[in-house]
């Protein structure tokens, strides 16, 4: 068992949602595979090898190869994963772009879902995924929230079984109020898992 906690927040030092998911981490007290988007940023795809990675095209063409060899990466972490863990700090309502670029390199047809006669079929086979969403104003959940719902329709489109939100928001206030209330969402989930796996 093991954790693939992937931190997206452009701000390096402070930020609540990489406190967060660090804290999350430890707490989960499993191995864990870290995958820093803005530490590493992964390479932006043309046109055409967006397209060619999404629909996992055969092509000698070195680009799409060099696309292709990340996204086999960053799937494999994903199916070595029970459990994912998303730091997302929310830039003018949605993702960032950093998050943007895993998204498309992970959503690959025949490889991390597939198409049936009922619809989409993740492939993942991740227990659980836990959205640490931090933002200034805007509530979570809300009608001007394009993030955290998007990031539990894609972990359900790849299969993941549960997701779960952890509120970051209010970090334009004090930032000790936000973090003690996220960990307390935390500490909260786990002992209900706890008691319910018991």
């Amino acid at each position: 068992m093991s954790t693939l906690k992937i931190d997206s927040s452009a701000r390096m030092e402070g930020a609540n949602s990489r406190i967060i998911t660090d804290y999350l981490a430890q707490q989960l007290g499993q191995p864990v595979i870290e995958r820093d988007l803005v530490k590493n940023p992964l390479p932006p795809m043309s046109p055409q090898d967006l397209v060619g990675v999404h629909g996992s095209h055969e092509d000698d063409r070195a680009s799409l190869q060099q696309h292709l060899a990340i996204s086999n990466k960053l799937i494999a972490e994903l199916k070595q994963a029970d459990t994912l863990v998303l730091g997302v700090a929310m830039y003018n309502f949605s993702v960032p772009a950093y998050l943007k670029q895993w998204i498309d390199y992970v959503c690959r047809a025949g490889v991390s879902f597939r198409y049936t006669e009922n619809g989409p079929e993740g492939l993942t086979g991740i227990k659980r995924a836990f959205i640490v969403t931090a933002s200034g104003g805007t509530p979570i959940g809300g009608d001007w929230d394009f993030a955290s719902r998007y990031l539990e329709h894609v972990c359900r489109f790849l299969g993941v079984k549960e997701v779960v939100h952890i509120d970051a928001s209010g970090s334009k206030g004090a930032p000790e109020v936000v973090l003690a209330d996220a960990r307390q969402q935390i500490d909260a989930l786990l002992a209900q898992s706890e008691v319910e796996e018991a």
